[in-house]
């Protein structure tokens, strides 16, 4: 559309025929989003002075009412994220890709590592090993993790294991937190509209679906015509109607007043009436035409109020007018920042709240950024001394448009908007400003296209490190976790994340694991650390003071389930690529044992150290380390106390078969044959049922290869219960072979107890 000299867009049909921007980028639209959500956006900077109406004087600014809540997904929560860390992913989840993809996920070598959107959060990957492979206790849900993983475990779960984006609904003023993030009431017009506004995702239409049923079917027509016999909005017509004939600066001014009056309300369905009607058609025209201060800032004003309607109703109004009103508010915006006056920082804050009203749609983010001159203003919010209310604003407005997936590459690759983020991240002294900008940033780093070169930033690791560490706002260290967890999704960012300031990456992980007081930040910390764990870091992260102890002691310790189990996951899987040769291998064993009392391990732990166990040169070192082999028999003689469970069974079956790969090799006969491994031992050779065929014949064969040592056999004979136990299993391989029932048809075992009761006999 061309203004002429003054800016000015003289008639209301060269506004109504001018074609849509034709340069808006095309491109996925966020999904870590709850769409149909509002923000909570503080009320419009109201006019200075009073309006008189008749004998009703009223202040023209606008009245609020309680803030509602809006939740962040994570992408879940399920959470890794969105969350965005998808801390919604805010993060993301809805955010969408681990953090988070934030509720996050641990990306593997094996399966492609495309961190999706939280619901933003996530990426899992999955972790396999054929040693483990069928040993291991199957997790139920999400692939957790990376390359070369310890077992097939995967973790049921949320955006922890995800790639985590920001939601931007639950990006409120907050000091409390709900699954991550809890709202507190606050002055806003969207407040009471938080049941009405929500519109199922089964039901919610795109923007595409939107528009054309707009256009098409007629309802945008038949909603005029219904409003206009409404007898309900005959103040809002008549408003409309003045503005669209006042002609002189007197009448116009009344108009404008008097508009904000009739607009100053929480009626979402009132609101959407005003846009069908025309409304902020009406009001960018006489934007256009106005140059006096005040004008500008009740019109903004007003506009601010219309906008708060329904996603449907804002989007038909950016169809309908946005290609003219937002470059006018982005000019206008420059104009009030260079002018610094009084009434401009209301003025400015007026039309960020506009431009915020906008980018709560999703479907309207992307063509946003388009427009000439957004990301400029987004980049000025560093360098211009802004209230702080203007600050935070800018930076809510730039964490809704980096939540859209198509928005990502676009705000990375200018260099001086991240150097804005970043400043805003660690200078600022708003504590909210902070926060938005940690969303951003994790929002960026869930990309796949921008993980690489932001953990090639020192910078960008920095501040991530500094916001997780010392900040006090919850939501802005789960942001700044669920960043970390995102570069880490990508596997050659490991080690550059590992090595970095000498470990400060690891040692930010490991100080929020063991401390931090909130759940989602501790289990997405477990997260990001499983996503570092490989090969190629395994020695590092080993060897970096207090890691492993500190995994070990929250997967007992920590008082919520999901961390123990990430956390235990986290071990296990840097456990599966260190190796007898590293100087921290006896920690490494440590670290097992203490982590064998995890409640809710699931057989991983036991499966580690059955996989251990295989190794040959492993052996000797795990049969003489302090308290291994107690380790074991404890996990075997559980089955006693958990009859019917599971996880008992497996690990009890994990740790027999551990017992008979030690007890394989020579100079370990005379170690194992102790009380602990005896009692251990006779227990799973009695074991009856099919639940127990597996752990019986590794019994079996754990004994038989301890007789081999002929100084073992009295001890061994003598064991109360051993004989009766032996002789027990020889009449069951008896009764089998005479049945005609293969040898251990299970196991592929062959029959061993009769030869071995025969040699305790003999020993006796």
């Amino acid at each position: 559309m061309t203004a002429n000299k003054s800016g000015a867009f003289p008639t209301m049909m060269a506004l109504k025929s001018n074609p849509q921007n034709k340069h808006h980028r095309a491109g996925s639209n966020g999904n870590f989003n709850n769409n149909n959500r509002k923000h909570n956006i503080p009320a419009p900077s109201a006019p200075s002075r009073a309006v008189t109406t008749g004998s009703y004087v009223q202040q023209t600014g606008v009245t609020q009412a309680p803030g509602h809540q809006n939740q962040y997904t994570n992408s879940n929560n399920n959470d890794d994220a969105s969350p965005a860390v998808n801390l919604s992913p805010k993060l993301r989840n809805n955010g969408k890709n681990v953090v988070a993809n934030h509720n996050g996920a641990f990306p593997t070598s094996t399966n492609g590592n495309m961190p999706r959107s939280a619901s933003r959060n996530q990426l899992s990957g999955s972790v396999r090993n054929s040693a483990v492979s069928s040993n291991t206790p199957q997790f139920a849900r999400k692939r957790t993790d990376g390359s070369q993983a310890n077992t097939s475990a995967m973790l049921d779960g949320d955006d922890h294991n995800t790639v985590h984006s920001y939601n931007t609904f639950a990006h409120n003023n907050s000091n409390n937190s709900v699954g991550g993030f809890v709202s507190t009431p606050s002055n806003s017009s969207l407040s009471s509209r938080s049941k009405s506004n929500t519109v199922s995702s089964a039901t919610a239409l795109s923007a595409s679906d939107l528009m054309d049923s707009v256009k098409m079917k007629g309802i945008a027509k038949r909603k005029r015509k219904e409003y206009s016999k409404d007898a309900r909005l005959f103040g809002v017509r008549k408003v409309v109607d003045d503005l669209n004939k006042a002609i002189g600066p007197e009448k116009r001014k009344a108009a404008i007043n008097q508009a904000c009056i009739e607009f100053s309300h929480n009626d979402d369905s009132k609101h959407n009436a005003e846009l069908y009607l025309g409304a902020a058609s009406v009001l960018c025209l006489v934007l256009s035409m106005s140059d006096n201060d005040e004008e500008v800032q009740h019109i903004t004003a007003a506009l601010e109020m219309v906008y708060r309607a329904d996603r449907e109703a804002v989007i038909f109004s950016y169809h309908d007018v946005g290609a003219a009103l937002v470059p006018l508010l982005l000019r206008l915006l420059e104009r009030c920042e260079r002018g610094r006056k009084t009434l401009a920082e209301a003025s400015i804050s007026n039309i960020s709240k506009i431009l915020l009203h906008m980018t709560r749609i999703s479907e309207l983010r992307i063509p946003l950024v388009g427009h000439q001159g957004m990301l400029d203003a987004l980049e000025r919010v560093s360098t211009l001394p802004l209230s702080v209310e203007n600050r935070v604003l800018r930076m809510r407005l730039l964490a809704n448009l980096a939540n859209s997936e198509g928005n990502k590459v676009l705000i990375f690759e200018r260099p001086s908007l991240l150097e804005a983020t970043m400043k805003i991240a660690t200078l600022d002294k708003s504590e909210s400003a902070r926060e938005y900008a940690s969303a951003v940033l994790m929002d960026l780093a869930s990309s796949t296209d921008n993980q690489v070169a932001m953990a090639q930033m020192n910078k960008v690791l920095a501040t991530f490190v500094k916001l997780a560490v010392v900040e006090d706002k919850v939501e802005t260290r789960e942001y700044a976790v669920s960043g970390l967890q995102n570069l880490a999704f990508e596997k050659q960012n490991r080690m550059q994340l590992v090595s970095y300031g000498s470990g400060v990456v690891l040692e930010a992980l490991k100080k929020t694991l063991s401390s931090d007081s909130n759940d989602k930040i501790r289990r997405r910390s477990a997260g990001a650390l499983t996503n570092l764990a490989c090969d190629e870091t395994a020695e590092r992260m080993g060897y970096h003071e207090g890691l492993l102890q500190t995994l070990a002691q929250v997967s007992v310790s920590d008082g919520n389930k999901d961390v123990q189990q990430r956390a235990t996951l986290a071990l296990t899987k840097l456990a599966n690529s260190v190796t007898i040769e590293m100087g921290s291998w006896a920690t490494l064993l440590d670290a097992l044992i203490t982590a064998s009392r995890c409640p809710v391990a699931d057989g991983i732990v036991s499966a580690m150290f059955r996989v251990k166990s295989r190794s040959e040169e492993n052996r000797m070192s795990m049969a003489t380390h302090p308290r291994l082999l107690e380790t074991l028999a404890q996990f075997c003689l559980q089955t006693q106390d958990v009859d019917g469970q599971k996880a008992a069974h497996k690990d009890g079956e994990n740790a027999t078969k551990a017992i008979a790969h030690l007890v394989n090799d020579p100079q370990n006969h005379k170690l194992i044959c102790n009380k602990h491994i005896l009692a251990a031992l006779v227990h799973g050779a009695s074991l009856v049922g099919p639940t127990g065929v597996v752990t019986r014949d590794a019994s079996i064969l754990a004994l038989e290869r301890m007789a081999m040592d002929h100084s073992n056999r009295p001890m061994m004979a003598r064991y109360p219960g051993m004989l009766v136990t032996i002789a027990g299993a020889t009449e069951r391989e008896m009764n089998e072979e005479l049945k005609g029932i293969p040898a251990s048809s299970v196991t592929g075992q062959p029959r061993l107890a009769k030869p071995l009761l025969m040699s305790l006999l003999v020993a006796m």
